[in-house]
């Protein structure tokens, strides 16, 4: 699989409009020719930030899906590989969340659309 996978203020942002997402992130997300992905890690992030008052979200988690799906994103389950490969991540991030992401990216082989420095770190593509 190839592709690119959002990190889940990637998805935030683009979802709000916010002009913080990056031109380049914005034309590739936009681009439809392009697959382009959510993990469900980031799904269970924004359900736990919003049930503990860190942030809101219009529609809440189940918004954050709906904009998913109307955005033609795709949501990827987690596998047990993604889980293993954490085992030989480096320890330079240290949000459990972002390193599910860079390990699930590594074995899918797809770049990360992130303003994330500390995933900029890791030996994965990122696009910001």
């Amino acid at each position: 699989m190839s592709g690119y996978l959002l990190d889940t203020h990637t998805a935030i942002w683009f979802f709000n409009g916010s002009n913080t997402l990056s031109k380049t992130a914005d034309s590739i997300i936009r681009d439809l020719y392009n697959p382009i992905y959510i993990s469900i890690v980031s799904v269970w992030e924004i359900a736990i930030k919003i049930g503990i008052g860190k942030l809101e979200f219009n529609g809440k988690t189940a918004g954050f899906v709906r904009l998913a799906e109307k955005n033609e994103i795709i949501i990827l389950p987690i596998k047990p590989d993604h889980i293993t490969s954490l085992e030989s991540l480096p320890l330079i991030h240290r949000d459990p969340f972002d390193r599910l992401l860079v390990a699930i990216a590594i074995d899918e082989q797809m770049s990360i659309i992130s303003a994330d420095k500390n995933i900029a770190q890791y030996n994965v593509p990122i696009i910001w």
